[in-house]
């Protein structure tokens, strides 16, 4: 008796543990997001016509970068014969990208907190040089391809269509965007 009922405290417990967890995790990173990129610009060494460039803002310390980083992988590879790809890594924090990611340039791009709200977050221009999408990979927790933003803009500007999207609203997985001084 003693026995069946220290197993179901232990159950109990591991399950309030995973549900405080979750809820943790809830509060703390799955909010709505604005993103304005009226007035983000490329550096001029890359601005101006050319290839489409996709911009990855990321933050290392963020745990919502962790389940990006596949999809982003899959980014690289599957349009590398159209797309430039660059990160930008949140000033003042300390990391590198996966070795699967190292086709992304870094780049220097001040952002300030009214543009950038949140990470991970992406910036896509077009071949004219224009702005075409800013916002997050996708809506929800997890991102990948089925759920993605980014795969229909990049398809549209290989296409030749113009996208005018630089400033989007989104729930997902994001972490504050406050760089160190």
């Amino acid at each position: 008796m003693i026995k069946k009922f220290l197993i179901a405290l232990v159950i109990l417990l591991w399950v309030g543990v995973l549900l405080s967890a979750l809820w943790w995790y809830n509060t703390t990173y799955i909010r709505t997001e604005f993103f304005a990129g009226q007035e983000l610009q490329l550096p001029q060494d890359i601005a101006g016509p050319g290839r489409i460039r996709l911009v990855h803002f990321w933050d290392p310390s963020c745990p919502c970068n962790l389940g990006n980083q596949q999809h982003l992988g899959e980014l690289t590879r599957d349009y590398a014969d159209s797309v430039d790809f660059y990160h930008v890594q949140m000033p003042g924090s300390n990391g590198h990208l996966p070795k699967t990611l190292n086709r992304l340039k870094p780049i220097k791009i001040h952002v300030n907190t009214d543009i950038l709200p949140a990470s991970p977050a992406v910036a896509i221009w077009d071949e004219f040089g224009q702005l075409a999408y800013f916002g997050p990979y996708s809506e929800g927790a997890i991102c990948n391809s089925s759920n993605s933003f980014v795969e229909p803009v990049l398809e549209a500007l290989k296409q030749g269509r113009s996208v005018l999207s630089g400033s989007n609203l989104a729930a997902g997985c994001f972490c504050t965007w406050q760089p160190s001084p």
